[in-house]
């Protein structure tokens, strides 16, 4: 009489599929999982950090942009916006553990730069 139950294939090449009678050993490695974690926590909270101070940037470029008072106070405000900029970045290489003082910091004069031609153009 023929079984129901189908034979175990015990072909070549099939190891890929899953073996209910022999599952596969799961190696943890708990240290390896908590700097990945670390990693993604850190991109998370710099991404957070840089984005949040970069609308504060592009709030204070558009309210210089706009401002009918007088072109030292449109001045003014693009110039703190640049310097938020360079807070931004020296923020977000914080966070990743670099040091703050770098070429990136220059990234700061950005808004200021864009600021000033929106305005005087």
């Amino acid at each position: 009489m023929a079984s129901s139950v189908p034979a175990r294939r015990t072909e070549k090449g099939r190891s890929h599929l899953l073996d209910l009678d022999a599952p596969r050993q799961v190696i943890k490695d708990p240290e390896k999982d908590a700097r990945d974690l670390a990693r993604v926590q850190r991109w998370v909270m710099s991404t957070l950090a840089v984005t949040t101070i970069l609308h504060l940037v592009v709030g204070l470029v558009v309210a210089g942009v706009m401002l009918d008072g007088p072109m030292s106070s449109r001045l003014g405000l693009h110039v703190i916006a640049g310097v938020f900029g360079a807070i931004a970045v020296a923020a977000g290489r914080a966070i990743h553990g670099k040091s703050i003082l770098s070429p990136w910091l220059l990234l700061g004069a950005v808004p200021t730069a864009v600021g000033l031609w929106l305005t005087l153009v």
